[in-house]
């Protein structure tokens, strides 16, 4: 068994636990509660970089990263610094996240919100909805052609824009025949925990430019920010080098900005 498939193991069994206690017809009645989707792409769009910075605990790769008693604070950190958007890891067992973290970043900024997870039901999306986000991530390497066109499509019928993960050749054809708006490019493989950091540069030819490109994993600082905008990223995503800085605020706000 793979690491990705031995998470999505986790993720199902949680999930089963979460729809006992939660009906489906509670979390769309919550819906009316929720303000309308922000939509992030006029930023990600924008000149220069734009940051997805992250509040994540630990990872299967590196453990345990960072104590953050408090996502609220560590998000309205991010926001000040420029953050045009912020993800928030709801994975409970590789990850110590939750939708509590969610619901608490959301009700502390105003910018848009990603949550992060291994999506393999609609359930999982109006979880994400009436929790307050704004995007959901979907993972082509866990997830069959139907079932990822049929979240893809529950995505966007709640609203949220999505962000589709790719590592290889193969899954970024996958995403760009998907018509994903939003493609990222992880350069760890979830299957094996590697890193490949020429997969950016392998893989950006293959997405049209009317899309916008993601850079995932290994960004440090300013510089790595740099390299992937000079081979077409419009944004990254960062969360380790941001939850171990003593100054999230102001690394967000060197990383945002940068021109190829």
């Amino acid at each position: 068994m793979s690491v990705l498939d031995d998470i999505v193991a986790g993720v199902r069994v949680d999930l089963d636990r979460r729809q006992q206690a939660t009906p489906v017809a509670d979390l769309r009645a919550a819906l009316a509660d929720v303000d309308p989707p922000r939509d992030p792409m006029p930023a990600f769009r924008a000149p220069g970089a734009s940051v997805i910075a992250e509040v994540k605990r630990r990872s299967p790769s590196k453990g345990d990263l960072a104590d953050i008693p408090d996502p609220a604070e560590l998000a309205r950190r991010y926001a000040a610094g420029g953050a045009a958007a912020i993800s928030v890891l709801t994975e409970e067992r590789r990850f110590g996240g939750s939708l509590d973290d969610l619901r608490a970043v959301r009700a502390a900024v105003d910018v848009p919100l990603l949550r992060k997870d291994f999506m393999v039901e609609p359930y999982q999306l109006l979880e994400a909805r009436a929790a307050g986000a704004d995007l959901a991530l979907l993972i082509v390497a866990a997830l069959d052609d139907d079932t990822l066109r049929r979240l893809h499509d529950e995505a966007r019928g709640l609203g949220l824009t999505v962000l589709v993960e790719v590592h290889d050749e193969a899954e970024t054809e996958r995403a760009v025949a998907l018509g994903a708006e939003l493609v990222g490019v992880n350069a760890r493989n979830l299957r094996t925990l590697d890193v490949d950091p020429d997969a950016l540069a392998r893989l950006a030819p293959l997405v049209p430019d009317d899309r916008v490109l993601v850079a995932e994993s290994g960004i440090t600082g300013p510089d790595d920010v740099a390299t992937y905008v000079g081979l077409g990223a419009r944004v990254v995503l960062v969360g380790e080098a941001l939850v171990r800085d003593g100054d999230p605020e102001g690394a967000v706000r060197t990383m945002t900005g940068v021109t190829a």
